[in-house]
């Protein structure tokens, strides 16, 4: 998908992806459990003009730093009537997890937001033992299973007709039964009748994000996914995943101009380079990491010119240090006449002084 300006998304993840960002006097680690602390979050993305707020989730603790988490789709469902424009796009992890139930949580929350809801699409690893319902599977059956667990999702957002209520006072029919559909999948994990029981959302289609880390997923991503995320340790790198994902979501009989393929970038921010390398170096003190994808260090206005120069159709942002980052935000978003395209104008009078 081509954009005059990149979509520009951020993965909101405790108090950042960095496992020391905790301890950061700044971090409101304290807050973690608070709607507040979201609020304050998703809010700050969105007058900054961001587009999309990922919400991470899983059925596992982190395995390092501020160790908890609330539900991703709760949070989202708290921000709905906080906010007004930005996507929300909570993960929501197929391996355990009913479709019908899924289906129904991310229609909701479509009416919530009045039509600004998405999904990422993740499998779980390591947990059965925690639902004691079925064996451990490999990474080929999860992301079968997630495969399967799309389609049933999708189709049931589409077991009513967008007419199905009809509200008939005269005859009492508040629904028009013969457009709702059964939906009849039978799959190698599924078996759902249908239909749904919430109609079909504002959207029709909420947005199914997958990220694409190895053939599994990848697979499921290209011919499931209207926003693909991918990581690359450097920009040339994006330039060739984005072509080779192109390239084949057009041979699985998509058109590749209307998905999205969105590069992680791993962040921090502060009022100068100099700053931000001695912020990181700090957090580096206390745990050393190795960057899982390209990474920026920089002031906003040299995030903006990576932005401007990745051949992308978007970014995810993954701050290194959640509330530093959110402190710097009302600079990084672009203007509208960035977002057009259009020139900033050389000041008149500026020329003849």
């Amino acid at each position: 998908m081509t954009h005059s300006q990149p979509l520009l998304g951020v993965e909101l993840s405790g108090t950042g992806t960095h496992p020391a960002s905790w301890r950061r006097a700044d971090s409101r680690a304290e807050e973690l459990f608070t709607a507040g602390y979201w609020l304050d979050a998703i809010r700050a993305a969105e007058a900054a003009g961001l587009d999309l707020a990922f919400l991470p989730d899983s059925f596992a603790p982190q395995e390092a730093g501020a160790i908890g988490r609330l539900e991703a789709v709760g949070i989202a469902a708290r921000a709905a009537a906080a906010t007004r424009r930005i996507g929300l796009i909570p993960q929501a992890p197929v391996t355990h997890t009913e479709p019908f139930h899924l289906s129904k949580a991310i229609a909701s929350l479509d009416f919530a937001t009045h039509g600004r809801a998405g999904w990422e699409v993740t499998v779980s690893a390591g947990q059965a033992a925690l639902f004691g319902r079925k064996a451990e599977q490999d990474p080929a059956a999860r992301w079968r299973e997630a495969d399967e667990a799309v389609e049933v999702v999708t189709r049931l957002w589409d077991s009513w007709e967008d007419d199905a209520e009809i509200r008939d006072l005269s005859t009492g029919r508040f629904l028009d039964r013969d457009k709702l559909h059964y939906i009849d999948f039978v799959g190698e994990n599924f078996s759902v009748k249908g239909p749904s029981i919430t109609p079909r959302p504002p959207q029709g289609q909420p947005l199914v994000a997958v990220r694409a880390e190895d053939e599994h997923s990848t697979r499921v991503a290209v011919e499931r996914a209207d926003l693909i995320r991918v990581s690359t340790p450097d920009p040339q790198g994006a330039r060739r995943i984005r072509e080779e994902l192109r390239a084949a979501i057009a041979a699985a009989g998509r058109d590749p101009e209307l998905v999205s393929v969105l590069i992680d970038i791993e962040v921090h921010l502060a009022a100068s380079e100099q700053a931000a390398a001695d912020e990181l170096a700090q957090l580096e003190a206390w745990t050393a990491t190795k960057p899982e994808t390209l990474r920026h260090i920089g002031t906003p206005a040299s995030l903006r010119a990576l932005l401007a120069e990745l051949p992308a159709d978007g970014v995810v942002l993954r701050p290194l240090a959640l509330p530093a980052f959110v402190a710097q935000l009302p600079q990084l978003a672009p203007t509208l006449r960035d977002r057009l395209g259009l020139p900033r104008p050389v000041n008149r009078y500026a020329l003849t002084a």
